[in-house]
């Protein structure tokens, strides 16, 4: 009997962050479908977590940017499709697409991209090198912003573009499905009294220091920053010394990676986004809303789309310390029934991890015929 069909995601890791999470979501829906679920990357701690899901990992050096590593590795991707009847090549960043897309070109074998990001052109040939991830037979952009960026970038990609927005998992992300020992260890180790959390990782474009800043026209609040430094532990410290003189050093904590996300967002009567930055998507604020939080997030890029002002939360102006801080206060003085309420909503209209992998699935089934 013939072997099913097989699909490969490639990507230059496995290590925690939405880019990886998508990818084991995908190969989960991949593997229930039917397929055989492939992923080709350099390996990390979710490799563990892939396989657990029935996929395979095969480990190859897909983080390089050199010419001659793309090359090569372009040549072990074209073994394994012909190796492993690979009919899809879906890649996921871009040093990873040129080997895919060439193999493609190779073995006959469809190529996908899903485009994750706004990547930065200020260097010459970067729109070059970007340009591989709009060169899919299918390119998933995964919002309507990035849809907009791409067709401003590198043209219209007319019917090859779908839009499949991220999606948070109900199986994890929901408040009947967290025991309150958990809430409660979080509210304790916070030290009670109103609690504003901010969960993203330590880096600059995040926004961490607006929302210090904002900190300070709070008195009596608690902000909790959830979030991996990734090695920045100078941007760590230097949050530390910014909380230090504007007196708030007392009311932040600073968590690092938080495994129970679930929990911690309960703990909290306020999720806050501040990026100052548009984000391709923003899956914290899906989380945050899965969970019936009410989000006040920066209004640029994703959120604009899964945010409602003022039904599903509220958007503020990014980079400003003082909007963000009114904000803030309106939302943290409304009745608890209204902020409830309006959790509620931002629950009923989250996307779906499920509907994401539904849509993604129609989208290989269309290629495969």
């Amino acid at each position: 009997m013939s072997r099913p069909s097989a699909i490969l995601q490639l990507l230059p890791a496995l290590d925690a962050g939405g880019v990886e999470r998508g990818t084991l979501e995908i190969a989960e829906a991949i593997q229930e479908a039917g397929y055989r679920a492939l992923v080709a990357s350099a390996g990390g701690r979710l490799v563990p977590e892939l396989e657990a899901l029935g996929a395979r990992h095969i480990t190859l050096p897909l983080a390089t940017k050199s010419p001659i590593g793309i090359w090569r590795n372009a040549a072990a991707l074209t073994r394994i499709v012909e190796g492993e009847g690979v009919a899809i090549l879906h890649a996921r960043s871009r040093a990873p697409a040129w080997s895919g897309w060439l193999a493609a070109r190779r073995t006959g074998a469809h190529f996908v991209t899903t485009y994750h990001g706004t990547y930065g052109e200020g260097f010459p040939g970067k729109r070059l090198y970007n340009s591989v991830m709009a060169r899919g037979e299918r390119v998933i952009a995964i919002s309507q912003h990035i849809a907009d960026h791409i067709r401003a970038n590198h043209g219209d990609p007319g019917a090859a573009l779908r839009v499949i927005p991220r999606g948070v998992d109900l199986r994890r992300f929901d408040p009947e499905l967290v025991d309150p020992a958990r809430v409660a260890a979080f509210a304790e180790a916070w030290g009670g009294g109103p609690c504003i959390l901010m969960p993203a990782r330590l880096t600059r474009w995040k926004g961490q220091i607006v929302l210090i800043e904002a900190l300070a026209e709070l008195p009596g609040v608690t902000a909790v920053l959830a979030g991996d430094a990734q090695g920045r532990e100078a941007y760590v410290q230097e949050l530390r010394d910014l909380a230090a003189r504007l007196g708030v050093a007392e009311r932040l904590r600073i968590l690092g990676h938080v495994a129970d996300m679930p929990a911690a967002l309960l703990a909290a009567d306020l999720v806050i986004h501040a990026s100052i930055e548009a984000e391709a998507f923003g899956r914290t604020v899906i989380e945050a809303q899965a969970m019936g939080r009410v989000v006040i997030a920066s209004d640029l890029g994703g959120p604009r789309e899964t945010i409602e002002e003022g039904v599903t939360g509220w958007r503020t102006p990014p980079g400003d310390a003082v909007a963000l801080a009114a904000r803030i206060r309106a939302v943290l003085a409304a009745p608890p029934e209204a902020r409830a309420a309006m959790g509620e909503a931002a629950r009923q209209r989250v996307p779906t991890m499920r509907a994401m992998q539904e849509a993604t699935l129609t989208l290989y089934r269309q290629l495969l015929g």
